[in-house]
């Protein structure tokens, strides 16, 4: 027996963004109905994945198990707190330990003499930012609300976009009848091609190798960025535990790229001669490497939806474009997503609730289609103005983030030269080191009054 059931909005995709989104729109944006009585966004969020899973896993990255670890932007961290999820929270989930924060940044070019080191204390700031595992991000952010419904797990079989509205047809053969649909999956299903967003995909050829390891000294709150001969190697605090050793205080998270043949290579290593080669391309800076955990991969490259809005549709997050891991900025701008989209539909509560002409609009619209006097969620002017708002933002980070790949992964002589100068150069310019801040903590593109006031940048 086939169930139909409308909501206002249809989020697919569970990992972190979807589910944050999920909590901020049930939770944070109310409006009035026709008889003066105040209402929520109404939300489903599908969910391919298994919440109850609780196996760890190397290669396929459910939200829930993903062994993966991620480097929070500050405002990032704020922007989340905002929305009730405070990764203060996080120490519950780990015997009262917060999440490792960067208060210093390494970045250096292996053999040459290109170096920059930032202190978060010189900016008048805590901390970069604050890194986290991010399946013990989604787990906290699934428990943190119970304002939507989740249905997990169930796959999307086809989407059929209407003048008012979006059904979403289930595995399980029910439809779920939407204003607004938001597509928060990563972007492997397709669905975004089928809806009629297209998108663009560039191919690194690099792999990415994610692990932990344990050095001999420890970290500090301490992040590095060290370019080498094979590719960027990144390593960012974080206290782990590997073969029943934990970590104390002498933990990282470590994402090597390389192109994709030494990868394979690498892989096949045995640990000893891993952290040999590691040791080698890292060097010790924090002494001995002790121990490595399992490793996990992934093949690199730029995908970019050519546009982040299709009738009654919106892309975010990985969805919209999946980044080069090279500078930390892909879930960070994923959240800038999020928090764009809150913005806009909460703006459009606002403006609805004082135009008597707009509510009379909807009102005509609505009974139309046979319901009653409610929000559209996924109007043209909304769906717009979330593209609009987007733009700028979107467009700036890739082309960094791309054009760093491009330039760190190039060992043409005159290219390293040229990135070694412009470390220099960035580490004697307290100007440039001040728009670099920016561009990390995640407030180099945000309007003036939404910056962070307490960094002096």
């Amino acid at each position: 027996m086939v169930e139909s059931a409308a909501v206002d909005v249809v989020i697919i995709g569970g990992g972190i963004v979807g589910t944050v989104l999920a909590k901020a729109l049930s939770e944070n944006i109310s409006f009035e109905n026709s008889e003066g009585a105040s209402s929520g966004l109404s939300v489903a969020l599908i969910d391919a994945a298994d919440p109850s899973e609780t196996n760890p896993t190397l290669n396929d990255f459910n939200p829930f198990t993903d062994t993966r670890v991620i480097a929070l932007a500050r405002r990032t961290v704020n922007e989340l707190a905002d929305v009730g999820l405070s990764l203060n929270d996080l120490a519950k989930q780990h015997n009262g330990e917060l999440p490792p924060k960067i208060k210093q940044i390494e970045v250096s070019d292996k053999g040459h003499l290109g170096f920059l080191n930032l202190h978060s204390h010189d900016y008048h700031i805590d901390a970069f930012g604050q890194v986290v595992s991010l399946s013990a991000l989604t787990r906290l952010a699934a428990n943190a609300s119970t304002a939507y419904q989740h249905i997990a797990p169930a796959k999307v079989t086809s989407v059929k976009q209407h003048r008012n509205h979006v059904d979403v047809l289930l595995d399980s053969g029910d439809v779920l009848t939407a204003k607004l649909l938001i597509l928060a999956d990563g972007g492997r299903s397709g669905l975004a091609e089928r809806v009629g967003i297209a998108k663009t995909v560039s191919d690194y050829k690099q792999t990415a190798i994610v692990f932990n390891v344990h050095t001999q000294n420890p970290h500090e709150n301490k992040a590095y960025e060290r370019f080498t001969d094979s590719g960027p190697l990144a390593f960012l605090p974080f206290d782990n535990e590997i073969n029943g050793v934990k970590a104390n205080g002498n933990g990282f998270s470590v994402v090597w790229t390389l192109e994709a043949q030494a990868a394979k290579a690498l892989m096949k290593m045995d640990k000893a001669s891993f952290i040999n080669a590691l040791q080698q391309a890292f060097g010790y800076r924090q002494g001995k490497i002790l121990r490595v955990s399992d490793t996990a991969s992934y093949p690199l490259a730029l995908t970019k939806a050519q546009q982040v809005t299709s009738h009654r549709t919106v892309v975010v997050g990985n969805a919209a474009q999946a980044l080069h891991p090279i500078a930390g900025q892909g879930f960070n701008l994923g959240l800038r997503d999020l928090s764009a989209l809150v913005s806009v539909l909460k703006s459009a509560v606002s403006k609805r609730s004082m135009s008597q002409d707009l509510k009379q609009e909807s009102n005509q619209e609505t009974l139309a289609k046979g319901g009653a006097d409610h929000f559209d969620a996924g109007a043209f002017n909304i769906v717009q103005r979330y593209a609009n708002e987007r733009k700028k933002d979107r467009d700036n980070t890739i082309a960094l983030t791309d054009t760093l790949v491009r330039t760190f992964s190039n060992q043409y002589f005159p290219t390293v030269i040229g990135r070694n100068v412009s470390l220099l150069a960035l580490s004697m310019m307290p100007q440039a080191k001040k728009t670099f801040v920016k561009h990390t903590t995640g407030y180099g593109v945000t309007p003036h009054g939404n910056r962070d006031n307490n960094a002096a940048c």
